[in-house]
């Protein structure tokens, strides 16, 4: 058919040269004019019918597809796929140039493929941070090095076709270069070998909370990527560490102790010593009047009573045998307090102690642990069982240890000063009876 039309040019007046010039131009107009009304096809048309048609699928993944625009990245792959077809009978009498036009068309086409490749991989990245298995397995330092791989492969081949040689040649020279490539993607390599102990062992995810303290670091993982772990700090800051400093340098993650169902709660209150003493009747009398300590306070007299019959102990003195303490019985009235407390966990860890006596009393510490874990809920437990603590402590005859202030010692000079005036006064009236009159005077 080309020998027909170029004949027929040729029979109305141009020369052979001038004929393909012309033919030439209208099979390249008609080409040009083609490959848009494809292209317009494939993204008004054909564009619209897939994405009608994904909208309608249960699946999600298509969905994402869509909302990354891999179909439209697919839809630009037609117009170079056309252009390397048609250059071979468009430009048959000019074959130097096929070879030039289909390299621009490879060209256009490698990049197209590429941006197709790094779409889906993020479509596949956000189906999968959106299923269970993203907590156990942070995907996005992987998917960051796929799209790195990719990346570096399309630029060889766009590299190697710009300057006429095959791939290979490129690949094989690589490895002359594999220091310096060491050393530009040092932290890439390192934050990957890290992503892969850290995903591997289940050390850290996105969600849990971490602290460093060498990076000021105190907050939830909101992003791990392939160099870096975003972390939000309490104050609503926003850190970044390296990747591989969480192996090297090490961390705390407290999952563990969301996942327990319990929060630690440990405080201590300072008792003075010298408000400890024995329990005579009358103290034992109105702990009766207690509930939480009703049956504690049964079974512990009816032991000390049973003890000392048993060993003759002659209880007129106070030395000796068992006898009830203030301070034991506080002990005993947390226990029962904390064990019927509604926000503390009965499961784990529970010891109200004695810790070492020290220049600042004996601290009577509360080692127990909560059922709420979110940290306002957490703060308001402890803040109401010190409180309670607080304000028990005289009931038991106990007094908490405190450092004087300035009020303290301000309040014990006035109280030395009356009475020295009064120890004076009371002198003075043994001395002289008559003085009396002049000092009420």
């Amino acid at each position: 058919m080309i020998e027909t039309v170029l004949s027929y040019l040729q029979t109305h007046g141009l020369n052979e040269a001038g004929a393909k010039i012309v033919l030439t131009a209208s099979m390249v107009l008609f080409s040009l004019v083609l490959i848009v009304a494809v292209e317009i096809l494939s993204k008004k048309i054909l564009l619209r019918i897939v994405v009608s048609f994904v909208s309608k699928t249960k699946t999600r993944y298509d969905d994402l597809l869509v909302k990354h625009k891999v179909f439209n990245w697919l839809a630009q792959m037609i117009p170079p796929l056309l252009l390397y077809n048609l250059v071979v009978p468009v430009l048959q009498f000019y074959p130097e140039s096929i070879k030039v036009v289909q390299s621009v068309a490879l060209l256009y086409l490698t990049v197209i493929v590429v941006f197709v490749i790094l779409s889906a991989l993020d479509a596949l990245l956000d189906y999968y941070n959106k299923s269970n298995f993203s907590e156990k397995l942070p995907l996005k330092s992987f998917i960051q090095v796929v799209k790195t791989v990719v990346v570096s492969i399309g630029a060889v081949i766009v590299i190697s076709n710009l300057i006429g040689k095959s791939p290979v040649v490129f690949f094989s020279g690589l490895g002359a270069f594999t220091a310096v490539i060491i050393l530009v993607f040092k932290d890439s390599i390192l934050g990957f070998v890290a992503g892969i102990q850290l995903s591997t062992n289940n050390l850290v995810k996105v969600g849990d909370w971490i602290e460093m303290p060498k990076y000021n670091v105190d907050g939830d993982v909101i992003d791990i990527s392939l160099v870096t772990v975003s972390v939000q700090n309490w104050d609503k800051t926003i850190s970044t560490v390296p990747a591989y400093a969480l192996i090297s340098e090490g961390f705390k993650n407290w999952r563990g102790m969301d996942e327990s169902g319990g929060r630690r709660i440990i405080r201590s209150v300072n008792i003075d010593m010298n408000s400890v003493h024995f329990c005579d009747e009358m103290m034992l009398e109105k702990f009766r009047k207690v509930q939480l300590l009703q049956d504690y306070l049964r079974a512990k007299n009816l032991e000390v009573s049973e003890y000392n019959e048993r060993h003759g102990i002659d209880t007129s003195s106070p030395v000796n045998g068992r006898r009830l303490t203030n301070l034991g019985t506080f002990r005993a009235y947390l226990v029962a307090y904390l064990r019927n407390h509604p926000k503390i966990n009965p499961d784990m860890t529970f010891l109200i102690r004695h810790l070492q006596p020290t220049e600042n009393g004996i601290p009577v510490q509360i080692y127990v642990f909560s059922n709420d874990q979110v940290w306002a809920n957490y703060e308001a437990i402890q803040a109401d069982i010190m409180d309670h603590v607080l304000a028990i402590l005289p009931f038991f005859e106990l007094r908490v240890f405190q450092v004087p202030s300035g009020s303290d010692i301000a309040s014990a000079g006035g109280a030395l000063q009356e009475a020295f005036a009064e120890s004076i006064r009371q002198e003075l009236e043994n001395k002289d009876p008559e003085s009396k009159k002049e000092i009420n005077q």
